[in-house]
Parts: C-alpha cells; sequence; structure tokens
C-alpha cells in the first residue's frame, strides 16, 4: 500500500492502473474456473443417481417360440424347446405336471434363462395326440408371476385329437364340490386296474370341483375320481375318498357333463375326546385314579329338546342308575318319571325325561354308581345343577318344499358350521316344528335309500354300489327365537 500511494503521489497513475486491471482479471479467471469445477462435480454426481425404473411387472412370462411349434403334426422329436420374453423358473413341477396320455417314465425338464427343454424318454405311439400342462409350475424369476396351466400339444399323427369330456365331482356325504381329487380315464374295465395300471389320462379339478378332459380320441374309457395320496394315481385303500361312474364313457362330439360322487368306505377315527368336569382333587396323582366323564349341560343350562347324556372316557364296567338320584328346584324334590338307558359301547347313559321349561334340576352322582374298565370311580359324590330353557327361547318353524321326491326317503338336515345339527325324515311337502333352536342354518336333503336314518357310502370293489346322495340347498334360513319363521323352497335337480 504505502509503494501504491508513492506511486500515486510521483504522478504514475497509469501505472497502478495496470497493475488494478491484471490483479482484476486474475480474480475474474479463478472464480470462472471454480465455476465450473463445481458444475463438473454436479453433473457427476448426477450421471451417477440410479434410474428409478418402470412400473412393477405384473405380466406372466411369454411364450416366444417354440419348436417344434405347438399344436404340431406328425411329431417325432425328442426334445422340446420353449423361448420366453424373460427369465423363468419352475416350482413344483412333479405336483403340476400332467402328461397324457400318461408315460411310462416322465420326460426330463429343465430351466435355464429364458429357456425351457423337454426331453422325452418313452417311445410314442402311433396316431396319438400328446399334451403336457404345466399347470402353475412356470413362473418369472424377478417378480414370481405364474404363467398358469400352460399347454403344449402334438400329435403323431396327420391331425390332433379334438374331443373333451367335462363334468364335475361332488362330495356325496355333503353335497358340497371337492377340488382336491384328480379325475382319471382308464381303458380297462376290470376293478383291479385302478390297483396295478396307470390311468390313459389324467386331470384336475378347478376351485369349483369341475374338471375338463382334452385333446381325446374317440374311444371308450372308464371314469374315475379319487384322492391321490402319495401320487400313485392308484386306489389302495377304503379310507381314500373315490368315486366312478356307473357306465363306461364312450366320447364323441355330443358329449353331456358328468357328475360324479366321491365317498370313502371307512373312515379314520380319531379318539373320543372328554371334557372333564372340574372337581376338588387332593393332592398326588389322584387324577389317574377318576372316572372322566362329559355331559350335555351347557353353561348350567340344558335343552328342552334333548335327552341329557353322559360320556365315559372308557367303557364301564359296573353301572348302578339307582344311585343316579334327579331332584327339582332348590328343595331337592324327587323326581321319579325318568329312566336311564346305556347305549352298546358302554361308554355313554342317556336320561329320558319330559323337561319342563325353566326349572331347575339336580343330578346326584354317587361315587359308587359306576366303575370303568380300568376300574376307576367318582372320588366324591358329584351334584350337577342346571336350569332348562324356556319355551321362549325357541322359535317355531314351518317349512314349505316343491319339486321334492318322496320316493327317494328324503331327510331334512339342519347344518351349522358343516356340523349336522337335526335331521327329520319328510313324509310330506310341508315340514313344521312348534320349537327350534334358534340359529342360522345351512340346509340338505339325504336322499335314504335304504331307509336306515343316516348317510351310507358306497362300495366299489365287487359291488360297484354308489354312495346315498346328500342334495344341499341353496337357500340358507335364520330362525328367530319367540317366532312363526315360514319358509318356501324349491329343490333344484343340479348340482
Amino acid at each position: 500500500m504505502h509503494k501504491i500511494f508513492k506511486d500515486i503521489f510521483n504522478n504514475k497513475p497509469v501505472k497502478f492502473a495496470l497493475r488494478m486491471k491484471k490483479k482484476y482479471q486474475i480474480l475474474l479467471l479463478c472464480t470462472s474456473l471454480v465455476g465450473l469445477l463445481q458444475a463438473l462435480l454436479i453433473t457427476g454426481c448426477a450421471n451417477m443417481i440410479p434410474p428409478t425404473g418402470g412400473p412393477k411387472d405384473s405380466l406372466p412370462p411369454k411364450l416366444l417360440t417354440a419348436d417344434p411349434a405347438n399344436a404340431a403334426t406328425n411329431f417325432n422329436q425328442k426334445t422340446i424347446n420353449f423361448s420366453f420374453d424373460e427369465y423363468v423358473a419352475l416350482e413344483g413341477l412333479q405336483e403340476n405336471l400332467i402328461v397324457s396320455p400318461t408315460p411310462q417314465s416322465m420326460p426330463i425338464i429343465e430351466a435355464k434363462l429364458k429357456t425351457i427343454s423337454i426331453k422325452l424318454k418313452d417311445s410314442l405311439e402311433k396316431n396319438t395326440t400328446y399334451s403336457i400342462n404345466f399347470g402353475n409350475a412356470i413362473k418369472d424369476i424377478n417378480e414370481g408371476i405364474i404363467l398358469s396351466n400352460f399347454l403344449y400339444t402334438f400329435s403323431t399323427g396327420s391331425a390332433l385329437d379334438t374331443l373333451e369330456l367335462f363334468g364335475k365331482v361332488v362330495l356325496a356325504e355333503t353335497g358340497s364340490a371337492d377340488s382336491t381329487l384328480i379325475v382319471m380315464l382308464h381303458r380297462s374295465s376290470e376293478d383291479s386296474a385302478l390297483l396295478n395300471q396307470n390311468p390313459r389320462y389324467v386331470t384336475k379339478l378347478n376351485g369349483q370341483g369341475n374338471f375338463r378332459f382334452r385333446f381325446l380320441p374317440a374311444e371308450k374309457f372308464y371314469l374315475y375320481a379319487l384322492k391321490d395320496e402319495g401320487g400313485t394315481r392308484k386306489y389302495f385303500s377304503s379310507t381314500q375318498l373315490f368315486a366312478f361312474a356307473e357306465k363306461p364313457v364312450i366320447l364323441s362330439q355330443t358329449m353331456e357333463p358328468v357328475t360324479l360322487f366321491a365317498f370313502a368306505e371307512k373312515k379314520v377315527t380319531s379318539p373320543l375326546s372328554v371334557n372333564v368336569l372340574q372337581q376338588s382333587l387332593p393332592s398326588g396323582r389322584a387324577e389317574d385314579r377318576r372316572l372322566k366323564y362329559a355331559t350335555t349341560i351347557s353353561n348350567q343350562q340344558h335343552d328342552l329338546l334333548n335327552t341329557l347324556s353322559i360320556t365315559f372316557e372308557k367303557p364301564l364296567k359296573n353301572i348302578d342308575t339307582s344311585k343316579l338320584k334327579l331332584s327339582t328346584d332348590t328343595s331337592f324334590t324327587a323326581i321319579s318319571n325318568y329312566g336311564w338307558k346305556i347305549d352298546s359301547t358302554q361308554k355313554k347313559i342317556v336320561l329320558h325325561m319330559n323337561w319342563q321349561e325353566n326349572t331347575r334340576y339336580n343330578l346326584i352322582l354317587d361315587k359308587e354308581f359306576a366303575s370303568d374298565s380300568a376300574a376307576k370311580m367318582l372320588l366324591k359324590t358329584d351334584t350337577l345343577i342346571f336350569t332348562t330353557k324356556s319355551r321362549s327361547n325357541y322359535g317355531s318353524v314351518k317349512i314349505l318344499f316343491s319339486n321334492l321326491d318322496f320316493s327317494k326317503n328324503p331327510i331334512l338336515q339342519f347344518v351349522q358350521n358343516n356340523q349336522i345339527i337335526n335331521i327329520f325324515p319328510l313324509v310330506g311337502a310341508e315340514f313344521v316344528q312348534p320349537l327350534f333352536p334358534p340359529g342360522n342354518y345351512e340346509l340338505r336333503i339325504l336322499f335314504d335309500e335304504n331307509k336306515n336314518g343316516k348317510w351310507d357310502a358306497g362300495i366299489f370293489f365287487g359291488h360297484r354300489k354308489q354312495p346315498e346322495i346328500v342334495k344341499p340347498i341353496e337357500q340358507k334360513i335364520t330362525i328367530k327365537p319367540d317366532w312363526d319363521n315360514e319358509f318356501e323352497i324349491k329343490i333344484s335337480n343340479q348340482y
């Protein structure tokens, strides 16, 4: 600064101005370089941000090419290749894949990148149409979108077979549809074919229990459905759900739908579950020596319409019903007009009694009234106190049926939560009950062919006897308490 002022006082203004201009230019150049550098850095960072991408893929893989082409004729290849528009994977192939006609050895199928290859192991039959259905086994790798029921067909002859067979499988005991069975076509009429031979054609049921065979030849077949336990496609157990058509199916262009009624000849029964009433127990393992039982009393109330029953965990060895005392009101007034009956299993005794409404009852079980097969008895005398319901707790029911075939011995079933609550044989178009438990009900009609009051399964081997049929009623009813509930129901012939 001293030098600058000295120059000014020494009349050197030109030199001073030149120096100031040069410094200003240097400062401007530095500022520009800094700005340029910042711009380059910002641009470089922006280029490093990955793109946000488009909308999420919601479409299944799309087939681009098939070699040989789908629906090829005069087929004589050993390998088949599919090319898709995205990377694909196979999942659950064994459970999903259906090859028709059924081969002796299943083909080898592999997925790699965007391709799926099939290597056929069996020799192909002449003039035969084949189909390969992948079910839900093909999906894209990224989003897992399934290509449902991808079907490939070819013929070793000059044309594809085009006949179809379709229908439905119904559970005979309930009338409801089933979606877990497979449906099979056999060429042989022998019962043993279901044990020893693979079916000629196989298909699965959809969610409504419907089936459909495609690309069939004009031949005669025997139609079955079964629960395919272990993937054997064989009927080897009477506990399997099974269905059969009464007569062979002769395929033509004018086929009617077929309904199959599935049944199990024998049911798998679980051990009896007993709800034990609470009793005061001494310490130790005294509960192991206690006679265990359950009753039909619920929340200290008893239904006017039902008998009172006591169910035991094990069969009774000894019982003395004189040591079961029934009384009423708080004064324990004795009652004499009742009786006990033990069932054939020796596990249940039933009290028969004309109940009075809204009345307190007392049932005294002497500790020595019974012992079971394990010599167990009550540890002390029990007293069960309960009250019967009032008539106003029930509603009256009147149902007028139309289009119901009474020659088939129909039985009306009231159902809640898939459990039969009550049954009534129908002898006329009008059903009337003055007292009925309120609630929401589904209705079914059992056609009781042998008039034994219950549903009977079919028998296949050696008999080919169809099961008794249960027809569900679409209309559901609500019974209100203390109300006259009336309904009109038309029975449909369709399943």
